[in-house]
């Protein structure tokens, strides 16, 4: 169902004279930056909302991913792109929030550059070993680690990432010495896990779902206080290792150009959450381990802000730095 015209680009108390003077949108096709490589679960959500995103707005969708620097690329695209509500971009925690924490003087600010839409998807993720490895359980896996100090290796989607800092603070927690190898996206490392050529590594569980199910990948245990709901077997980090408060959210959203017309922002954060509450979309994502989270624009905002208060300490005690 396509939302209303009337009701996506309506502002409220508008004049005669501003309605007249605002240009019409969208007037060409719409370009979705998504900040990772084809192929991972960022990528694979776009490409789920992107077609209802589309009917709803009467738009054409085109997406442009750009991978490398853990979505960073992607985010400079987009914030140097007009803002008028032809290029948007959808990215991650990792970009959105730990990036700027990690590079306070290169980042680009995520609340300075752009205007939150909406919240997209919550991503759980998951510690995974090839079906080769013997360990069972994360506890069989830090003793391995502690025996051979920096002989196991893990993948991650660059410095910042969620993976990244899931692995850095498995080391520090458990007392251990591993080697994060970086990648260009969740596909490329997907390939390297099932491939043998890691030993684990923290990834979402849309990533690599389908090699779970196979018994291709062995989930030992999830980064969150809670289980998930899509694996709710596997015990949490602190369940598995008594690793108290081990928690590593990730999420995506949807943002534009900081100066991106107001009734553009009102229109896509109307067709967002109304994408996200149909059940065709809420099931696609679903079978992709992917949650359904909307939200207002203000609620958007106040994640980022309160990720960047709970992160910005965690990572000094931890000493994750830009290697």
């Amino acid at each position: 169902m396509r939302l209303p015209r009337r009701a996506l680009l309506a502002l409220p108390l508008a004049t005669e004279a501003t309605a007249q003077t605002q240009p019409a949108w969208p007037a060409r096709p719409i370009t979705l930056v998504v900040a990772s490589a084809p192929g991972g679960a960022l990528d694979a959500a776009a490409r789920v909302l992107a077609p209802r995103l589309a009917a709803l707005l009467g738009a054409t969708f085109a997406i442009d991913n750009r991978g490398g620097a853990g979505g960073a690329l992607g985010m400079d695209v987009a914030a140097r792109a007009p803002a008028d509500g032809h290029t948007l971009l959808f990215a991650h925690l990792g970009v959105l929030v730990i990036h700027g924490l990690l590079r306070p003087c290169e980042a680009v600010d995520t609340l300075t550059a752009f205007a939150p839409v909406s919240l997209a998807v919550e991503v759980p993720s998951v510690l995974v070993v090839p079906e080769a490895r013997p360990w069972r359980d994360l506890p069989a896996l830090i003793a391995a680690a502690r025996a051979k100090p920096g002989a196991l290796s893990w993948g991650h989607s660059g410095i910042g990432s969620t993976n990244h800092l899931s692995g850095a603070l498995l080391d520090r927690a458990a007392g251990v010495e591993t080697v994060g190898v970086p990648y260009r996206g969740g596909a490329p490392l997907a390939l390297d896990l099932l491939a043998g050529r890691l030993d684990f590594s923290f990834v979402t569980s849309a990533s690599v779902w389908p090699h779970i199910q196979a018994g291709r990948l062995r989930p030992l245990a999830v980064p969150a206080t809670a289980r998930s709901r899509f694996l709710p077997e596997v015990p949490t980090v602190q369940e598995a290792a008594g690793l108290p408060g081990f928690e590593v959210r990730n999420w995506y959203g949807l943002l534009a150009p900081r100066a991106t017309p107001a009734p553009v922002l009102a229109a896509l954060g109307a067709a967002m959450r109304a994408a996200l509450a149909e059940p065709e979309v809420i099931a696609a994502l679903d079978r992709q381990g992917l949650e359904a989270t909307p939200s207002t624009a203000e609620g958007f905002a106040a994640t980022i802000l309160a990720e960047r208060e709970k992160w910005a300490p965690i990572l000094k005690a931890a000493g994750v730095t830009v290697e």
